[in-house]
């Protein structure tokens, strides 16, 4: 089986990251239309919030204004858990663009990351 150059950078990002109750992991999945994010407890593998460009109610706005919604609404909802600190997964993106709103939009809701 060949992997691919993505799944490559996939494979390093993630060999160096793991997401404890204490600091879950920020894991991001972005396709061409549209983005969602999800906070998940790797030792217990279970997902605590997520978010996503489709429930996130954003109309007429570009799709890196959109990330950054829901950057806004998923830390609210880290907040309201009481978790103040989370460890980003970029997955195989770059981070730029609407991968990078989404984390500003983290940050700008009050969670460290």
């Amino acid at each position: 089986m060949k992997i691919t150059a993505s799944n490559r950078r996939r494979i390093r990002v993630r060999s160096k990251i793991v997401g404890v109750s204490m600091y879950p992991r920020l894991s991001i999945f972005r396709s061409n239309k549209h983005i969602s994010a999800q906070l998940i407890d790797d030792t217990k593998g279970h997902t605590l919030a997520a978010e996503s460009d489709i429930t996130t109610k954003t109309e007429k706005a570009t799709k890196t204004v959109k990330a950054h919604a829901v950057g806004l609404a998923l830390g609210k909802k880290i907040m309201d858990l009481k978790i103040k600190q989370v460890v980003f997964d970029r997955g195989s993106y770059k981070y730029d663009g609407r991968v990078k709103a989404l984390a500003q939009g983290v940050r700008e809701a009050g969670v460290i990351i």
